[in-house]
């Protein structure tokens, strides 16, 4: 069985955002290739006011609490997502940062150009 994690373990994965351009492109390549990551910024990007723990497990079809933050953490770790707590009781929210939101767009332009070669 293929694991779709990018080093093969739930140890590996994109922990940190690179200051080099060259990094960068590797990371989001690497973020195309991972398909929860891929589709919770994609979620996430969809939604201004961000998701709920349940909300992003439902949107990445992990049906796994534990997968959800696995993802989360990392999106965090790399600055792609923030949580924002509700003060008043509500559930808080994992929302896209400005840089995700970025990666996002970049995203879309490398399915493009995956599209068109194929």
């Amino acid at each position: 069985m293929k694991s779709w994690v990018l080093r093969g373990d739930m140890k590996g994965g994109l922990w940190y955002w690179p200051e080099s351009q060259k990094e960068q492109e590797k990371t989001i390549n690497g973020i195309a290739r991972l398909k929860f990551l891929r589709t919770a910024l994609e979620s996430l990007a969809k939604s201004p006011s961000g998701l709920s723990n349940a909300e992003l497990d439902e949107a990445i079809g992990a049906n796994s609490n534990w997968m959800t933050l696995w993802v989360a953490r990392q999106l965090m770790a790399m600055g792609l997502v923030k949580y924002k707590v509700d003060l008043f009781g509500g559930p808080g929210r994992y929302q896209i940062t400005e840089r995700g939101k970025e990666v996002v767009q970049k995203l879309a332009t490398l399915s493009a150009q995956i599209a068109s070669q194929g």
